[in-house]
């Protein structure tokens, strides 16, 4: 195994700062390796980095970014299957794009939609930090409409960008945003699944009720 450190690394600092015990499968292609995640709210998220790993593996990332870090090229001792969950099929087309700075503001307007929400209530009642938290994640952020489909992004894969940097800098302050210089998010989709693909890194959902939860003794569900 020899990844990028460089640009595997970010990729797993901020997944074991979301869940610790997270998992990432890696999946060979050649010259680079696709890392793959899923992050507590429910959300896969992946980036392909340069470099040789195996064919298809599920490892800690933790241990994956402790290796990497030492300089070592061994692959942590496999968990393949931890790794339960569907990856999206192949062939996404590109529905619309957003400026990242805007990807940028929705996310921070939730945050402040948060913050409110918990010190002063909704309607004058108080409401559960969990329970305002999965409402604002299942809010519709951005919904495109192309030809007879409707696209539905809620905050879940906003935040998933956002957190996970994959748009390439930390959440600029106000009046130091370049549109321009941001660059751009698609909204992707395929089948029944909802992407993001941003500069560093692609975001995707399934719908609820649509990503089971199975054990495997091999990856088989893509």
């Amino acid at each position: 195994m020899k990844l990028g450190a460089q640009d595997a690394g970010p990729f797993l600092a901020r997944l074991t700062r979301l869940d610790p015990g997270a998992v990432v499968r890696l999946k060979s292609g050649g010259d680079h390796v696709a890392l793959w995640a899923r992050l507590p709210w429910s959300v896969l998220v992946t980036r392909t980095v340069a470099g040789a790993g195996p064919d298809d593996a599920t490892v800690s990332a933790a241990d994956l970014l402790a290796e990497l870090g030492r300089g070592g090229e061994t692959l942590p001792a496999r968990r393949d299957q931890q790794w339960r969950w569907p990856l999206p099929p192949s062939g996404a087309r590109a529905v619309e794009t957003v400026p990242a700075a805007e990807v940028y503001r929705i996310a921070a307007a939730a945050a402040g939609t948060l913050r409110t929400a918990s010190a002063e209530g909704v309607g004058g009642r108080a409401v559960g930090q969990r329970a305002l938290r999965d409402a604002l994640l299942d809010h519709v952020a951005i919904l495109v409409t192309d030809g007879e489909s409707r696209v539905e992004v809620p905050q879940r894969l906003i935040q998933a960008v956002v957190r996970m940097g994959f748009l390439g800098r930390s959440a600029p302050a106000a009046g130091e945003v370049d549109p321009v210089q941001m660059g751009e998010v698609r909204v992707q989709a395929t089948g029944r699944w909802v992407g993001l693909a941003a500069p560093y890194g692609v975001a995707w959902l399934l719908p609820v009720s649509q990503f089971a939860v199975r054990p495997a003794a091999a990856h088989t569900n893509g």
